[in-house]
């Protein structure tokens, strides 16, 4: 990745400590919640799809869950990781929004979902997303790690996160285009790790 985008050797430490926090989060049974908005919220849905199923290499089940399952429905399934978009509960963030508040949906969805060993990831152009710095809040009550990744400036979530991924560009559509290889990146990573 670095050598198609120079640019983001300046992360590379970054990039390598969220994939040990991710991995270390899946390798102990926990899961990966994540969070966004507008485009951000596009890219969690999409590194979620990423993760769900098979990426760049094949995933087949294991088998013991072969076993179980048979061989029809095993052919048709992928090893799957535990990553979750909450960007996805459309009846449950209107719901809030008209109730309660909508700044707290994030925050809300981590305390039903999250366990304290999950994993936070906030995607954040600017960094002070009032709704994601709830989310942020919350996991770190409840005792997840949360990391970000966001513009340059890293905004707040520069100092609230565990670990933060700030991509070189300052301009909302440029650190988008930034964020997708580094995802890209990570669930290689994260495939490759847990599927060989």
């Amino acid at each position: 990745m670095i050598e198609r985008h120079r640019e983001l050797a300046a992360c590379e430490k970054e990039i390598t400590g969220v994939f040990e926090i991710l991995r270390d989060a899946l390798a102990g049974g926990g899961k990966v919640l994540l969070c966004g908005n507008g485009g951000s919220a596009a890219d969690c849905e999409h590194w979620s799809g990423e993760m769900l199923k098979g990426f760049e290499g094949d995933r087949p089940v294991t088998p013991d869950l072969r076993a179980q399952l048979g061989e029809d429905l095993a052919d048709k399934l992928q090893g799957s990781l535990p990553v979750i978009p909450l960007t996805g509960f459309m009846s449950l963030s209107t719901a809030y929004a008209n109730d309660c508040h909508s700044a707290y949906i994030f925050a809300q969805l981590v305390l039903g979902l999250g366990r304290k060993d999950d994993v936070l990831v906030v995607i954040s152009t600017s960094g002070n997303s009032e709704n994601i710095l709830y989310a942020v809040e919350t996991a770190h009550a409840l005792g997840l790690k949360a990391v970000g990744l966001t513009g340059n400036a890293g905004g707040v979530l520069k100092d609230v996160c565990d670990l933060c991924i700030r991509v070189p560009e300052e301009k909302t559509y440029r650190v988008q285009e930034l964020h997708l290889p580094v995802y890209h990146a990570i669930s290689l990573m994260l495939e490759e790790e847990f599927f060989g």
